[in-house]
């Protein structure tokens, strides 16, 4: 059940063709990825490919969907919600990395960097993961420590990073790196890297260069959001060329405001994965309700479901809308703050709204044969990556708040 969302018929058109792709692709798969923790496999990756799914967020002259003359967050938004209906770590998360990976480029890669790797990301020819996070670094990007050193004809990458999701597919890693060895510089010692590799299946790789330099991978069991992988990788004297630093000499220091043009559009995404993930859990809460029967009528008949449905659809609504309105926001040009603060409500609303889909299942919601279990656990990882909620809290929300009521 859906309420009208004043989408334009355009709109409309992208959202109902990845319905179809969420309902004949990715449903019929996202049981068993979840619950034999599997890589995603070609099915989905190679349809959604052909969909023009990783270039929502390029501009049509590199090749993606996007107008060249002004963004397309909607869009955007539009696909990533479906496809998390479908399933969470089996595609709601696709468009993320390539998002992140091509605002990157777009904001500060030189026009041969662009001219490289847009097209690739667009095509879905090339996966990439990004690589920011830390063991001893999470939302605090400015105190990144990884080594990045000259040396001749290019960098060596010392050091290891963690929930780097994506990792083992992926032949684009964008990964964060302290270039200027003084820490006291905080986020103005830091660059962007563009690291390529190859891909590889499975939980663990380990990549071992001709010149000696190694990059080991090995994935994090996770409660949810199983398909994507998120690993913890080390690198060992790993070289990347001269024109593997994003923006080439200009970029020198510059890695931190990349990596935030990303991030904001990264953590809207995330209240669209929030909304398709509760779409999935109340559409399946309510043909429960209304096919189970118990004391003689059918759940959905009692007034304590009906009362959990309706609140259900209401905080589904209004996370769906805000959404919407702040994708409009960040298309004029603002939106920034807006965006943490739709996450920051779409993922805790996510977060109830798969509890009481849960609940309206009985005991049968625990089994892991049922879906919605699978969206409880998915949608746990929602409030914590893309910036924890905490911290959007904290140190951007209240932060802007305060500083425009002075």
């Amino acid at each position: 059940m859906r309420l009208p969302s004043a989408l334009t018929e355009e709109k409309e058109l992208v959202r109902e063709t990845f319905y179809r792709f969420a309902n004949d692709v990715v449903a019929p798969l996202a049981e068993e990825i979840h619950r034999q923790d599997l890589d995603i496999p070609d099915e989905i990756l190679k349809p959604a490919a052909e969909l023009g799914c990783f270039g929502t967020c390029i501009p049509e002259e590199y090749g993606g969907l996007q107008p060249n003359d002004r963004p397309d967050s909607l869009g955007m938004i539009v696909v990533t919600e479906e496809l998390s209906r479908g399933s969470l770590g089996a595609a709601g998360s696709l468009i993320t990395r390539p998002e992140i990976a091509a605002r990157a480029l777009l904001s500060g890669g030189t026009e041969q960097q662009r001219q490289q790797w847009l097209p690739q990301l667009a095509s879905g020819e090339t996966l990439c993961a990004i690589s920011i996070t830390e063991p001893n670094t999470g939302s605090d990007v400015a105190a990144v420590s990884l080594k990045a050193t000259r040396t001749s004809g290019g960098w060596t990458l010392n050091g290891a990073k963690t929930w780097c999701t994506f990792a083992g597919k992926s032949e684009l890693l964008v990964v964060l790196a302290r270039t200027e060895p003084d820490a006291s510089l905080g986020y103005k010692g830091l660059s962007l890297f563009l690291v390529q590799k190859p891909s590889y299946s499975g939980h663990e790789f380990i990549h071992q260069q001709e010149n000696g330099g190694a990059l080991t991978g090995r994935a994090i069991a996770t409660l949810g959001y199983r398909g994507m992988h998120s690993f913890d990788l080390f690198f060992e004297d790993y070289f990347v060329s001269d024109d593997s630093l994003l923006g080439g000499d200009a970029g020198l220091g510059k890695g931190f405001y990349f990596t935030m043009a990303g991030f904001a559009g990264g953590r809207i995404q995330t209240a669209a994965r929030a909304t398709g993930v509760m779409q999935a859990a109340f559409e399946k809460a309510l043909s429960y309700a209304k096919d189970r029967k118990v004391f003689g009528k059918a759940v959905a008949d009692y007034q304590l479901t009906q009362i959990k449905l309706v609140r259900m659809l209401a905080a589904l609504n209004a996370s769906r809308q805000f959404s919407y309105e702040v994708a409009r926001l960040m298309d004029d040009g603002g939106g920034q703050m807006e965006a943490s603060l739709v996450k920051l409500y779409s993922c805790r609303a996510a977060e109830w709204i798969t509890r009481e889909a849960l609940q309206i299942h009985g005991g049968m919601g625990y089994a892991e044969e049922v879906s919605v279990s699978r969206y409880f656990v998915d949608a746990r990882v929602l409030s914590i990556f893309e910036g924890a909620e905490e911290t959007l809290a904290l140190k951007v929300i209240a932060r802007e708040l305060i500083a425009k009521a002075d």
